[in-house]
């Protein structure tokens, strides 16, 4: 099985590129802006750049598409890349995808939705507040014009990457640099924070039995940022930290924000009910021995 990640050098590219590997796949990862020894080089909005890994030549047989442009503040403020980053570059890998009668999995997010009655399952109304929530639906629908293709939706992910982006991962290496941390979070936004290898675990069994179509994916955690913070930070008992709840209307952020979401994973678990979602807990265990 040869498998093609885009934006293999992020969160959850990566952890699909260590997963899928160990499952015995043939894996390349590529990564846009921030490289990596274990990826190639590829531009999603330029297929015929020149530095381009020779996707056609190598014919993956699924193309995951993990790369995004997910500063939602950003996007909110600058639509037109936002659509070129998120839209237009999907549409190519499609192209692509097409071209090389390969399988596309695309992830997708929570900010489809409005957040009036989250967590959601599939059948949820859907009703994007964002341009980058807008963008996303866009992308998503495109993708599943696709006779053979995979939607993925997923939230708040974290977990082990180089970059160390991630909300946890970034609040873990402060207080291990013993720096002070000002923490100001909204009280009023939920959601359910998932372990990206879980996430590539409940891909690879979706890719490996063939299935198509949506599944919304989260662990058993619902909780607020504030809370989250306070989940990470009880591991480090010596932190040095102030942290002032708001709400959003406070926070005065430019995009609009889903404030009920996260995802129930019912369709997947009717699949897979012997699946163990991780919690922050488990991986805060883990963090804290290592």
């Amino acid at each position: 099985m040869n498998v093609f990640i885009i934006g293999a050098s992020g969160l959850v590219g990566s952890n699909c590129l260590h997963h899928f590997t160990e499952q015995g796949w043939n894996v390349k990862g590529s990564y846009f802006s921030f490289p990596t020894t274990n990826c190639v080089f590829f531009n999603t909005l330029d297929l015929a750049h020149p530095d381009n890994f020779d996707l056609l030549s190598w014919k993956p047989n699924i193309i995951v598409h993990c790369g995004a442009l997910t500063h939602v503040d950003y996007c909110e403020q600058h639509p037109e890349e936002s659509y070129e980053k998120t839209v237009q570059s999907t549409l190519n890998i499609i192209s692509l995808a097409k071209a090389c009668d390969a399988k596309l999995v695309y992830l997708s997010t929570d900010y489809i939705y409005d957040g009036a009655k989250g967590p959601y399952q599939e059948d949820a109304e859907i009703n994007p507040i964002s341009v980058y929530g807008k963008h996303k639906l866009l992308a998503e629908e495109s993708v599943l014009e696709l006779a053979n293709s995979l939607v993925i939706r997923i939230t708040n992910v974290y977990g082990d990457e180089e970059r160390g982006k991630n909300f946890i991962a970034r609040i873990i290496q402060q207080c291990k640099d013993a720096q002070h941390l000002t923490l100001k979070l909204p009280i009023d936004q939920y959601a359910t924070p998932t372990n990206a290898m879980d996430i590539a675990k409940a891909m690879y069994l979706l890719l490996k039995d063939e299935h198509k179509g949506v599944f919304n994916i989260g662990s058993t955690d619902y909780m607020n940022r504030v809370a989250l913070a306070l989940r990470v930070l009880k591991y480090f008992p010596e932190a040095s930290y102030e942290l002032i709840p708001l709400s959003t209307a406070q926070l005065q952020q430019a995009a609009a924000r889903p404030l009920l979401g996260g995802f129930i994973s019912t369709k997947f678990h009717q699949l897979y009910p012997e699946f163990l979602f991780s919690t922050v807990d488990d991986y805060m265990q883990k963090q804290s021995k290592g």
